[in-house]
């Protein structure tokens, strides 16, 4: 079941706390990724609070929106770059992303194969995903009044196992959102320290979300009977160089 888009937008840009998480997911993706320049960047589900920093350098950045949900344009006084999309079906060319974000569009899919199909598709060769979704254990998944507190929560060897199943290669992984999921104002002003202390405790049990890092699995191409053929080799030069045996039990003419 997909969240509302005006109740993302709504958390994300207009309360205290959608503001920190966003810049506290914000702050991990771009210490992944410093720069994009020159590469098409997407993310998709609600993913555009974090696509900002790549605006200026990145050769196309696109916002994917999927139809349940519902589209908003963004970013805010700029040329609109998100569009509304079917799940499983990307407005996208095969192999034409470098960089894609995936946030609220794993954990609130009704077909998280196919899903995970169409992220394989768009991407490039050499191309990173990143897969944003709610610890099971941190207290951000048991939260309704948050967007991580609905959907499936992952644990890290779910999420890692989940995406191994449908070709990808988990690179690395990272967590954020450590402060507690709370609009009280002295927790909100704590939370970049409780981001960084959270950071040198754990790499991931403490966090609100999990962040996964990805490569595309490309398989060696193979041909139908290739290994039959070379289990079975043409003998086209054997017997060349062999004298035939001596005719017997006929008489020589005299």
């Amino acid at each position: 079941m997909h969240l509302d888009v005006v109740d993302l937008r709504n958390f994300y840009y207009r309360t205290g706390l959608g503001r920190a998480a966003q810049r506290a997911i914000r702050d991990q993706i771009t210490s992944l990724w410093p720069e994009a320049k020159g590469q098409t960047v997407a993310g998709y589900g609600f993913a555009v609070p974090l696509l900002r920093p790549y605006l200026e350098d990145a050769r196309r950045v696109v916002g994917l929106m999927p139809g349940p949900q519902g589209v908003m344009p963004w970013p805010a006084g700029m040329l609109n770059v998100s569009v509304l999309c079917e799940e499983t079906l990307w407005p996208l060319d095969t192999g034409s992303v470098d960089r894609l974000v995936v946030m609220h569009g794993l954990e609130t899919s009704d077909n998280p194969t196919a899903l995970l199909e169409e992220c394989w598709r768009v991407l490039g060769p050499g191309g990173r995903a990143l897969f944003v979704v709610p610890n099971r254990a941190g207290l951000w998944s048991r939260r309704d009044a948050t967007p991580f507190g609905f959907g499936r929560p992952y644990s890290l060897g779910q999420l890692e196992a989940q995406l191994k199943l449908n070709r990808f290669v988990p690179e690395r992984h990272v967590a954020a959102l450590f402060q507690p999921p709370s609009h009280r104002r002295f927790w909100l002003r704590t939370g970049p320290m409780w981001e960084k202390a959270g950071r040198r405790i754990s790499n991931y049990y403490a966090g609100g979300v999990l962040m996964v890092e990805a490569s595309k699995q490309i398989y060696a191409p193979t041909r139908p009977g290739l290994p039959a053929a070379v289990r079975r080799p043409l003998r086209v030069l054997e017997g060349i160089g062999i004298a035939e045996p001596a005719l017997t039990g006929r008489s020589q003419p005299g």
